[in-house]
Protein backbone atom coordinates (compact mmCIF):
# COMPACT_ATOMS: atom_id res chain seq x y z
CA UNK A 1 0.00 0.00 0.00
CA UNK A 2 1.52 3.36 -1.02
CA UNK A 3 2.35 6.11 1.84
CA UNK A 4 1.13 9.53 0.87
CA UNK A 5 3.21 12.42 1.89
CA UNK A 6 2.10 15.60 1.46
CA UNK A 7 4.85 18.82 1.95
CA UNK A 8 3.27 22.44 2.94
CA UNK A 9 5.88 25.19 2.68
CA UNK A 10 5.36 28.82 2.04
CA UNK A 11 8.64 29.22 1.42
CA UNK A 12 10.56 29.88 -1.87
CA UNK A 13 10.48 27.29 -4.39
CA UNK A 14 14.10 26.24 -3.94
CA UNK A 15 13.51 25.40 -0.17
CA UNK A 16 10.52 23.29 -0.89
CA UNK A 17 12.57 21.39 -3.40
CA UNK A 18 15.25 20.62 -1.21
CA UNK A 19 13.00 18.84 0.85
CA UNK A 20 11.34 16.98 -2.12
CA UNK A 21 14.13 15.83 -3.60
CA UNK A 22 15.88 14.96 -0.08
CA UNK A 23 12.60 12.90 0.25
CA UNK A 24 12.26 11.17 -3.36
CA UNK A 25 15.93 10.26 -3.31
CA UNK A 26 15.73 8.21 0.02
CA UNK A 27 12.36 7.46 -0.38
CA UNK A 28 11.02 6.87 -4.27
CA UNK A 29 8.41 4.40 -3.46
CA UNK A 30 6.30 6.85 -1.72
CA UNK A 31 3.72 9.40 -3.11
CA UNK A 32 5.07 12.96 -2.37
CA UNK A 33 3.26 15.97 -3.05
CA UNK A 34 4.27 19.47 -2.32
CA UNK A 35 2.16 22.83 -2.15
CA UNK A 36 3.08 26.32 -1.11
CA UNK A 37 0.05 27.58 0.42
CA UNK A 38 -2.50 26.14 2.86
CA UNK A 39 -5.05 27.04 0.49
CA UNK A 40 -4.14 24.43 -1.90
CA UNK A 41 -4.21 21.23 0.44
CA UNK A 42 -7.36 20.34 -0.96
CA UNK A 43 -6.78 17.86 -3.78
CA UNK A 44 -4.25 15.98 -1.34
CA UNK A 45 -5.32 16.22 2.07
CA UNK A 46 -8.37 13.21 2.57
CA UNK A 47 -5.43 10.89 1.13
CA UNK A 48 -2.43 11.75 3.15
CA UNK A 49 -0.34 9.90 6.00
CA UNK A 50 2.11 12.09 6.49
CA UNK A 51 2.04 15.68 6.60
CA UNK A 52 5.18 17.90 6.87
CA UNK A 53 5.09 21.14 7.34
CA UNK A 54 5.35 24.13 10.02
CA UNK A 55 2.36 24.61 12.21
CA UNK A 56 1.74 28.28 11.72
CA UNK A 57 1.58 27.56 7.98
CA UNK A 58 -1.45 26.37 8.86
CA UNK A 59 -2.82 29.58 9.65
CA UNK A 60 -6.25 30.09 10.73
CA UNK A 61 -7.35 26.62 8.59
CA UNK A 62 -5.58 24.16 11.03
CA UNK A 63 -8.97 22.77 12.19
CA UNK A 64 -10.26 22.76 8.71
CA UNK A 65 -7.17 21.11 6.94
CA UNK A 66 -6.90 17.96 10.16
CA UNK A 67 -10.40 17.60 9.96
CA UNK A 68 -10.38 16.79 6.02
CA UNK A 69 -7.15 14.53 6.97
CA UNK A 70 -9.29 11.24 6.96
CA UNK A 71 -6.36 9.18 6.80
CA UNK A 72 -3.31 10.92 9.01
CA UNK A 73 -1.07 9.05 10.69
CA UNK A 74 1.55 10.87 11.54
CA UNK A 75 2.50 15.40 11.68
CA UNK A 76 6.26 15.96 11.04
CA UNK A 77 6.71 19.52 12.29
CA UNK A 78 9.84 21.22 10.47
CA UNK A 79 10.20 23.41 13.81
CA UNK A 80 10.50 23.15 17.39
CA UNK A 81 7.36 24.64 18.39
CA UNK A 82 4.11 22.71 17.44
CA UNK A 83 1.53 24.99 18.53
CA UNK A 84 -1.12 25.08 15.70
CA UNK A 85 -0.96 21.36 15.74
CA UNK A 86 -1.01 19.67 18.92
CA UNK A 87 -3.60 22.05 20.27
CA UNK A 88 -6.10 21.50 17.61
CA UNK A 89 -8.86 19.63 18.79
CA UNK A 90 -9.61 17.59 15.01
CA UNK A 91 -6.19 16.77 15.18
CA UNK A 92 -6.97 12.86 15.99
CA UNK A 93 -5.60 12.04 19.14
CA UNK A 94 -4.19 8.58 17.57
CA UNK A 95 -1.92 11.08 15.03
CA UNK A 96 1.73 10.86 15.41
CA UNK A 97 3.46 13.79 16.24
CA UNK A 98 7.02 14.94 15.69
CA UNK A 99 9.41 18.16 15.65
CA UNK A 100 12.58 19.31 14.58
CA UNK A 101 14.80 19.77 17.91
CA UNK A 102 18.44 21.24 18.20
CA UNK A 103 19.34 22.99 15.06
CA UNK A 104 17.72 26.03 16.47
CA UNK A 105 20.51 27.26 19.06
CA UNK A 106 22.87 29.36 16.49
CA UNK A 107 19.97 31.17 14.00
CA UNK A 108 18.20 32.07 16.53
CA UNK A 109 20.79 33.19 19.10
CA UNK A 110 22.58 35.07 16.01
CA UNK A 111 18.73 36.81 15.62
CA UNK A 112 18.86 37.99 19.15
CA UNK A 113 22.37 39.30 19.03
CA UNK A 114 21.72 41.10 15.81
CA UNK A 115 17.98 42.96 17.37
CA UNK A 116 20.06 43.73 20.29
CA UNK A 117 23.24 45.31 18.89
CA UNK A 118 20.51 47.32 16.51
CA UNK A 119 18.87 48.87 19.39
CA UNK A 120 22.38 49.37 21.34
CA UNK A 121 23.42 51.43 18.30
CA UNK A 122 20.21 52.43 17.28
CA UNK A 123 20.72 50.95 13.61
CA UNK A 124 16.85 51.44 12.48
CA UNK A 125 18.12 55.37 12.22
CA UNK A 126 21.44 54.56 10.57
CA UNK A 127 19.28 52.68 7.86
CA UNK A 128 16.79 55.68 7.86
CA UNK A 129 19.39 58.61 7.50
CA UNK A 130 21.22 56.60 4.53
CA UNK A 131 17.75 56.48 2.69
CA UNK A 132 18.11 60.27 3.08
CA UNK A 133 21.51 60.85 2.46
CA UNK A 134 21.99 62.35 6.04
CA UNK A 135 25.21 62.02 7.75
CA UNK A 136 24.45 61.88 12.05
CA UNK A 137 26.61 60.85 14.69
CA UNK A 138 25.61 59.97 17.93
CA UNK A 139 27.44 57.95 20.77
CA UNK A 140 26.59 54.21 20.65
CA UNK A 141 25.42 52.70 23.92
CA UNK A 142 27.14 49.03 24.61
CA UNK A 143 25.82 45.27 25.33
CA UNK A 144 28.71 45.34 27.67
CA UNK A 145 27.31 45.90 31.18
CA UNK A 146 24.00 45.65 30.35
CA UNK A 147 21.59 42.91 32.09
CA UNK A 148 19.65 40.41 29.40
CA UNK A 149 16.78 38.22 30.62
CA UNK A 150 16.11 34.98 28.87
CA UNK A 151 12.39 33.92 29.53
CA UNK A 152 12.32 30.20 28.32
CA UNK A 153 15.53 28.66 29.28
CA UNK A 154 15.80 25.45 27.08
CA UNK A 155 18.18 24.31 24.58
CA UNK A 156 18.00 27.61 22.56
CA UNK A 157 18.75 29.51 25.22
CA UNK A 158 21.76 27.58 26.70
CA UNK A 159 23.53 28.42 22.84
CA UNK A 160 22.68 32.42 23.73
CA UNK A 161 23.71 32.96 27.31
CA UNK A 162 27.03 32.47 26.42
CA UNK A 163 26.89 34.44 23.57
CA UNK A 164 25.71 36.97 25.57
CA UNK A 165 28.37 36.46 27.92
CA UNK A 166 30.95 37.02 25.41
CA UNK A 167 29.53 40.42 24.94
CA UNK A 168 30.28 41.53 28.90
CA UNK A 169 26.26 40.97 29.53
CA UNK A 170 25.04 40.04 32.65
CA UNK A 171 22.47 36.68 32.10
CA UNK A 172 19.16 36.41 33.70
CA UNK A 173 17.43 33.10 32.91
CA UNK A 174 13.68 33.09 33.50
CA UNK A 175 11.83 29.67 33.48
CA UNK A 176 9.03 27.82 35.83
CA UNK A 177 11.75 25.15 36.55
CA UNK A 178 14.87 27.01 37.90
CA UNK A 179 18.24 24.98 37.73
CA UNK A 180 21.96 26.19 37.79
CA UNK A 181 23.43 26.44 34.04
CA UNK A 182 26.41 27.51 32.68
CA UNK A 183 26.37 31.01 31.54
CA UNK A 184 23.94 32.05 33.59
CA UNK A 185 24.31 34.49 36.36
CA UNK A 186 21.12 34.04 37.94
CA UNK A 187 17.86 32.45 37.49
CA UNK A 188 14.12 33.50 38.40
CA UNK A 189 11.40 31.20 38.70
CA UNK A 190 8.61 33.16 36.03
CA UNK A 191 6.02 32.14 38.74
CA UNK A 192 7.09 35.86 39.91
CA UNK A 193 7.46 37.33 35.74
CA UNK A 194 6.80 40.74 37.25
CA UNK A 195 9.73 41.10 39.86
CA UNK A 196 12.06 39.17 37.22
CA UNK A 197 11.90 41.95 34.17
CA UNK A 198 12.44 45.30 36.74
CA UNK A 199 16.19 45.30 36.58
CA UNK A 200 16.26 44.10 32.71
CA UNK A 201 17.78 46.03 30.13
CA UNK A 202 16.58 43.56 27.34
CA UNK A 203 13.87 40.90 27.67
CA UNK A 204 14.44 38.05 24.94
CA UNK A 205 11.51 35.30 24.74
CA UNK A 206 11.86 32.06 23.95
CA UNK A 207 9.40 30.57 26.09
CA UNK A 208 7.07 27.72 23.80
CA UNK A 209 3.73 28.72 23.18
CA UNK A 210 0.47 27.26 25.16
CA UNK A 211 -2.58 27.98 26.59
CA UNK A 212 -0.26 29.01 30.21
CA UNK A 213 1.65 31.47 27.88
CA UNK A 214 -1.01 33.41 26.05
CA UNK A 215 -0.67 37.24 26.49
CA UNK A 216 1.93 36.50 29.16
CA UNK A 217 3.86 39.27 28.25
CA UNK A 218 1.21 41.89 29.01
CA UNK A 219 0.53 45.09 30.37
CA UNK A 220 1.59 44.56 33.49
CA UNK A 221 4.62 43.10 32.84
CA UNK A 222 5.45 45.72 30.39
CA UNK A 223 5.08 48.24 32.96
CA UNK A 224 7.14 46.63 35.09
CA UNK A 225 9.95 47.12 33.03
CA UNK A 226 12.17 49.91 32.96
CA UNK A 227 11.46 52.82 30.19
CA UNK A 228 14.69 52.01 28.66
CA UNK A 229 14.52 48.39 28.28
CA UNK A 230 13.76 46.56 25.19
CA UNK A 231 11.96 44.02 23.96
CA UNK A 232 13.14 40.73 21.66
CA UNK A 233 10.20 38.31 20.82
CA UNK A 234 11.52 35.30 18.55
CA UNK A 235 8.78 32.81 20.64
CA UNK A 236 5.56 33.00 19.13
CA UNK A 237 3.41 36.27 18.45
CA UNK A 238 0.72 34.42 21.02
CA UNK A 239 3.13 35.37 24.02
CA UNK A 240 2.77 39.24 24.03
CA UNK A 241 -0.57 40.92 24.15
CA UNK A 242 -0.05 43.21 21.06
CA UNK A 243 -2.53 45.71 21.80
CA UNK A 244 -0.75 46.56 25.38
CA UNK A 245 2.87 46.32 23.88
CA UNK A 246 1.57 49.03 20.89
CA UNK A 247 0.33 50.88 23.60
CA UNK A 248 3.44 50.62 26.02
CA UNK A 249 5.90 51.48 22.58
CA UNK A 250 3.61 54.72 22.12
CA UNK A 251 3.71 56.30 25.63
CA UNK A 252 7.48 55.40 26.31
CA UNK A 253 6.65 52.81 28.73
CA UNK A 254 9.50 50.35 27.14
CA UNK A 255 12.22 52.07 24.68
CA UNK A 256 11.83 49.62 21.71
CA UNK A 257 10.49 46.29 20.55
CA UNK A 258 12.33 43.66 18.15
CA UNK A 259 9.39 41.39 17.26
CA UNK A 260 9.89 38.63 14.66
CA UNK A 261 6.17 36.86 15.17
CA UNK A 262 3.11 37.90 15.23
CA UNK A 263 0.06 36.67 16.24
CA UNK A 264 -1.56 37.05 12.68
CA UNK A 265 1.16 36.16 10.36
CA UNK A 266 1.81 37.52 7.46
CA UNK A 267 1.58 40.87 9.85
CA UNK A 268 -1.13 42.56 7.74
CA UNK A 269 -0.49 45.97 5.80
CA UNK A 270 -1.94 48.06 8.01
CA UNK A 271 -0.72 47.26 11.02
CA UNK A 272 1.11 49.61 13.85
CA UNK A 273 3.97 48.05 13.80
CA UNK A 274 5.45 48.78 10.62
CA UNK A 275 5.45 52.37 11.25
CA UNK A 276 6.97 52.68 14.44
CA UNK A 277 10.40 53.89 14.84
CA UNK A 278 10.90 52.02 17.85
CA UNK A 279 9.97 48.72 16.77
CA UNK A 280 12.06 45.99 14.24
CA UNK A 281 9.85 43.73 12.12
CA UNK A 282 11.06 40.95 11.12
CA UNK A 283 9.11 38.35 9.00
CA UNK A 284 9.49 35.11 11.30
CA UNK A 285 12.90 34.38 10.48
CA UNK A 286 14.94 33.92 13.65
CA UNK A 287 15.50 30.32 13.29
CA UNK A 288 15.20 29.84 9.36
CA UNK A 289 18.90 30.05 7.79
CA UNK A 290 20.38 28.97 4.70
CA UNK A 291 21.37 24.93 5.64
CA UNK A 292 17.97 24.75 7.75
CA UNK A 293 16.70 22.03 5.00
CA UNK A 294 19.94 19.97 5.33
CA UNK A 295 19.75 20.14 8.92
CA UNK A 296 16.44 18.95 9.02
CA UNK A 297 16.17 16.41 6.44
CA UNK A 298 18.33 13.95 8.28
CA UNK A 299 15.63 13.54 11.14
CA UNK A 300 13.02 13.72 8.62
CA UNK A 301 14.55 10.75 6.60
CA UNK A 302 15.39 8.69 10.13
CA UNK A 303 11.68 9.29 11.00
CA UNK A 304 10.22 8.01 7.58
CA UNK A 305 12.22 5.22 7.75
CA UNK A 306 10.84 4.19 11.60
CA UNK A 307 7.49 5.21 10.44
CA UNK A 308 7.45 2.96 7.22
CA UNK A 309 8.97 -0.41 9.41
CA UNK A 310 6.50 0.13 11.82
CA UNK A 311 9.11 1.38 14.47
CA UNK A 312 7.43 4.70 15.96
CA UNK A 313 8.78 4.34 19.14
CA UNK A 314 12.33 5.17 17.44
CA UNK A 315 11.47 7.99 15.66
CA UNK A 316 13.10 11.14 17.13
CA UNK A 317 11.67 13.89 18.69
CA UNK A 318 8.08 12.54 19.34
CA UNK A 319 5.69 14.79 20.86
CA UNK A 320 3.70 13.60 23.84
CA UNK A 321 0.46 14.52 23.44
CA UNK A 322 -2.10 14.70 26.07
Amino acid sequence: MTTNVLILLNLPEKVRMQYFDGIREKFPELKLDVVDHVSKVGPYIADTNVLITFGPQLADRADEVFAAARNLKWVQALGTGVDNIADRPTLAKDVLLTSIRGIHGAPVSEAAMLSMLAFSRDFPRVLRNQDRHVWDRWPARLLSGKTVGIFGVGSIAESLAPRCKAFGMKVVGISSATRELANFDQMKNSADLKGAVRELDYLVLLTPYTPRSHHIINAEILAAMKPSAFLVNLARGGVVDEKALQQALTEGKIAGAALDVFSQEPLPEDSPFWAMKNVIVTAHFGGFYDRYANDALPVIEQNLRCFLAGDTRNMINLVART
